[in-house]
């Protein structure tokens, strides 16, 4: 039986989760300040928005999140074999996502 994308995700979450330097520096930016639990939280209790099967990285997709600090937090993560990668971190945009943070107004944001 084939495991869906978003179950994948969080089994590889529950394991072991990796960042790419451009995810920390994106978390680490002074008007950003993700933390990891923010991350966690996000790909454990959030919903896929945008799914990208043939990425270059492997397939990725777009999660939307609120964390308990009340929020947004979009990441771009790829079930890997052993462990979840997170591509980028950030929050959205009201320039460049809709209300919902679901919907973009403009192209690809990262």
């Amino acid at each position: 039986m084939t495991k869906t994308l978003l179950e994948k995700i969080r089994k590889m979450a529950q394991r072991q989760i990796i960042y790419t330097e451009h995810a920390l520096d994106r978390m680490n930016a002074e008007s950003e300040m993700i933390t990891s639990e923010e991350v966690r939280e996000v790909v454990l209790e959030g919903e896929i928005i945008e799914d990208y099967p043939e990425d270059v990285r492997g397939h990725s997709c777009l999660m939307l999140g609120v964390t308990r600090s009340g929020r947004p937090v979009h990441v771009v993560c790829a079930p890997k074999e052993r462990y979840l990668g997170i591509i980028t971190v950030y929050v959205p945009s009201k320039i460049k996502w809709k209300k919902d943070f679901k919907t973009r107004k403009i192209g690809r944001s990262y």
